[in-house]
């Protein structure tokens, strides 16, 4: 039953509120069994269905009982030192940790803004002026193929080192292991036909919608520095080969040999509407990030612990 006691201080050692939830049901468990209706004034439905997660809280004759009282107090004395344990040890997950900084939020503002030179040529060209100050003279000294293979080799690696750095796979793990336990517990209860389970379930299953907010802002934060920088990129090969209503071609950018398409001009719709740049770029950028995570050992795959 030592599992019970790791588990505990892991409760306690992520949220300082689940003490008080697992003394709270010590002291109603100590006569045996214990119900949601004897807790539901000091404990939230998501701590109670916590407990329960855990394997903390399991079924009795008319309600729940402590799978250990010993381990569990054990849990509790032993995590005096390491209260301020990290909240990837547990599912009971904080999503006030996905909160965006200022920095965070000003990038987003910024990369909406930049959307803008897709479609507003005076944009597009303010922008694809000032990146041909650094872009330029690549574009002199290789052929423009070349230059694109560069240019997702540069934006495979810093995306990659974005979602890496930005994304807490462990958290995202967590969010997926408690979402998956919440729909196997209410398909057991169903099978059993536990109508009380079952709207315990849901009401935890409300509190879990805030989780799967946490998860859209856990993804969606690396994203906005990958498209802050990797608009302008674009932003400068559209002006470059000059892409978009009568717009001209700042770069002598020649023709390209795709495979089972042959030579194609740059402008040139080679998979469905898709032009021949975008479709070299991106075929480009899959082969680089691949090798990239493969040679720095990056799992994009979430996973708990």
């Amino acid at each position: 039953m030592a599992r019970i006691e790791s588990r505990v201080r892991d409760l306690v050692g992520s949220d300082a509120d689940m003490r008080a939830a697992v003394e709270t049901v010590l002291d109603r468990a100590d006569d045996g069994e214990v119900e949601w209706a004897d807790v539901r004034d000091e404990l939230t439905s998501g701590q109670w269905g916590r407990l329960i997660e855990k394997g903390i809280l399991v079924d009795g004759d008319e309600g729940f009982r402590l799978a250990d009282v010993g381990e569990t107090r054990a849990g509790l004395e032993d995590d005096t030192s390491g209260s301020g344990g990290s909240s990837s040890s547990s599912t009971d997950i904080d999503t006030g940790d996905s909160s965006w900084s200022k920095y965070d939020k000003g990038a987003a503002v910024v990369t909406v803004g930049l959307f803008l030179g897709y479609s507003v040529s005076e944009v597009r060209n303010l922008i694809g002026g000032v990146m041909d100050v650094a872009l330029g003279p690549l574009a002199e000294m290789l052929p423009f193929y070349a230059v694109v293979m560069v240019l997702a080799l540069a934006t495979g690696l810093y995306s990659t080192l974005l979602q890496a750095n930005l994304m807490d796979m462990e958290k995202m793990g967590m969010y997926q292991e408690r979402m998956k336990d919440i729909q196997q517990r209410q398909k057991d209860a169903k099978e059993r036909g536990d109508d009380a389970e079952l709207e315990k379930i849901q009401e935890e299953q409300m509190e879990a919608m805030g989780d799967q907010m946490g998860m859209f802002k856990e993804q969606f934060r690396p994203m906005v520095w990958i498209m802050f920088l990797t608009i302008p990129v674009f932003l400068w090969m559209y002006w470059a080969i000059g892409v978009g209503g009568n717009a001209q071609p700042h770069i002598i950018t020649g023709n390209i040999v795709l495979p089972l398409v042959g030579t194609a001009e740059w402008t040139q719709g080679v998979l469905g509407p898709m032009q021949a740049w975008i479709v070299w770029y991106f075929l480009c950028s899959m082969g680089f990030t691949q090798i990239i995570r493969k040679s720095l050992n990056i799992d994009m795959s979430p996973s708990a612990s």
